[in-house]
């Protein structure tokens, strides 16, 4: 086999190799992709649950609203965590804290914590993590229902 055979054989097997990589991956039920968090009815009405692969808290208002937090705290980007005894979202790193909703209670963070858009498809509650929303301050506009 010649030196051209050879090269041409070595460019295949390369490029084979690197249209495994250019594949796109699946996302579906972690960051970045969509989470199907559970049936509506597994959320009671005040609950915060943690989604630690998705990166977010889903929060069930009192009204029964669904709101996905994303746990990136908006000071300087650190991981924020609930605190269910004070019924708040704290942030370690420089003490912020946030309510059930999101909104700023202790500064320096600016603004609410981000969201990520939630849907209801046959009963599921499902987070689309691929797509963070800013915003300053909690609406009600924002709770999305069963």
């Amino acid at each position: 086999m010649g030196i051209g055979a050879l090269s041409a054989l070595a460019l295949l097997e390369v490029g084979g190799a690197s249209l495994l990589f250019m594949k796109p991956r699946s996302l579906e039920g972690e960051f970045g992709g969509l989470v199907k968090a559970g049936p509506v009815d597994s959320f009671p009405s005040g609950s915060v649950v943690e989604f630690p692969d998705g990166r977010f808290f889903l929060v069930r208002s009192l009204e029964g609203g669904f709101l996905a937090v994303y746990r990136r705290c908006t000071h300087l980007g650190c991981s924020v965590n609930w605190e269910p005894d004070q019924n708040r979202f704290f942030c370690p790193c420089h003490a912020s804290s946030f309510d059930l909703h999101g909104d700023v209670e202790n500064p320096p963070a600016p603004r609410a914590l981000d969201t990520f858009p939630v849907q209801i498809t046959d009963g599921q509650v499902i987070v689309d993590t691929g797509r963070a929303q800013s915003r300053d301050t909690f609406t009600q506009e924002q709770l999305v229902y069963a």
